[in-house]
């Protein structure tokens, strides 16, 4: 009888297991879509009062998850991709000053060198880069200072936003993590 009861459990387990097998093997089928990265991408466009794209800015967003930022996991003196994965890259849609130099219209690579006191931000001919691996400076095309500023509160991913000028044209990028951020100013070129 032990024998007959120990071969039915054994029969039906196997079943059982064919039937898990069968799950997987439909489910292998499935599309393999990638889980959500944890740095994901973001974009941010500007637009002018005639509704124009100004400016977009491509960018991944890191997450602070109870590190230390700037100083550490950003070091302060080197070159930063702005970012996570990919190099942040912005692309200007008509002649632009950034912080009083002129830029013509195009795409650039938008890297930063973080200080404690300012972070030096860079313009750089070079798109479609990696990190800040391949970064050279004689590819640099602008490259302006903006003293950091202090968030009121903590921004646990790595953030852009614009922030329009009151009373003339032009805006604000700003860029913040953790418990910093900076304000880059830029204005339509005079013609």
């Amino acid at each position: 009888m032990k024998k007959i009861l120990l071969t039915a459990v054994c029969l039906i387990g196997f079943l059982g297991f064919q039937d898990v097998l069968a799950q997987e093997t439909e489910q292998s089928n499935d599309p393999n879509f990638p889980k959500l990265d944890t740095s994901p991408l973001d974009m941010i466009i500007h637009r002018n009062q005639k509704d124009e794209v100004i400016m977009r800015v491509i960018y991944s967003r890191p997450q602070m998850r109870d590190r230390e930022i700037f100083g550490k996991l950003v070091p302060y003196g080197e070159v930063w991709r702005t970012g996570a994965n990919e190099a942040t890259e912005i692309t200007f849609y008509n002649d632009m000053t950034v912080g009083g130099e002129t830029v013509k219209a195009g795409t650039y690579t938008l890297y930063t060198i973080p200080d404690e006191k300012h972070w030096t931000v860079i313009l750089n001919k070079s798109v479609h880069t990696w990190g800040a691996y391949e970064y050279t400076d004689e590819r640099d095309y602008v490259r302006i200072k903006v003293p950091v500023r202090n968030a009121s509160h903590n921004i646990e991913n790595f953030s852009m936003t614009i922030e329009q000028k009151e009373n003339e044209e032009g805006a604000n990028l700003l860029m913040g993590w953790a418990d910093k951020y900076v304000k880059v100013p830029f204005s339509p070129a005079k013609q």
